[in-house]
């Protein structure tokens, strides 16, 4: 009886020392995070591209003639304007990077509550690069100037389509979303919630 009892408190013994030494050799949980370090990792990526769309467009451009600065001037752009009046068309591809600059995110746009973060996310931005290999001209009489005034409307309308598209705003922010949460788990963070504005 005696023995199984010094077996028991043995066995008791072993097993408390092998549950302490489990909790204080096992490695701990991080500590909580603090506003200065989720504001510097998250302004390490500096410009988070979270969408990329190939685009293309029909465009055509007819400039009106410009005045000259003599006489003799106006009346070579009306001549040219009367018999070969300038207009191009061609269908022109793009590819439209929506993202965010984090650049600039600041400790007013984070707030940290023990493992959670609250974030106010600045604006997409839209970035528009034209593919000027793959644009095809369909007819243009136009000058280099000319030309290029054409990819440059080009370029603006794809920009308005890209930033008017509710769809792909809410594709780019979701995915920026994720991405930045992605970032923020290993400094101990367990939730990232994404807000307009932080409470007073």
């Amino acid at each position: 009886m005696r023995r199984l009892l010094s077996l028991l408190v043995l066995g008791l013994g072993l097993g408390l020392g092998s549950v302490v030494a489990w909790r204080l050799l096992s490695p701990g949980r991080a500590a909580p995070p603090d506003p200065p370090a989720v504001v510097e990792k998250v302004r390490q990526v500096a410009r988070l591209e979270a969408l990329e769309v190939r685009l293309y467009k029909k465009i055509s451009y007819a400039p009106e003639p410009q005045p000259a600065d003599s006489i003799w001037g106006d009346l070579a752009g009306w001549a040219r304007h009367t018999l070969a009046r300038p207009r191009g068309k061609a269908i022109v591809f793009a590819v439209a990077h929506v993202g965010l600059d984090l650049s600039r995110l600041g400790p007013e746009a984070v707030e940290v509550r023990g493992r959670e973060v609250a974030l106010v996310l600045p604006p997409l931005i839209t970035r528009v690069e034209l593919l000027p290999g793959e644009t095809e001209v369909i007819g243009s009489n136009l000058d280099s100037a000319e030309t290029a005034r054409l990819l440059e409307l080009a370029k603006v309308a794809f920009e308005r389509e890209v930033q008017a598209d509710r769809g792909l705003q809410g594709k780019a922010r979701t995915a920026a979303e994720q991405a930045l949460t992605a970032l923020l788990l290993p400094l101990g963070v367990t939730r990232v919630t994404f807000v307009e504005r932080l409470p007073r």
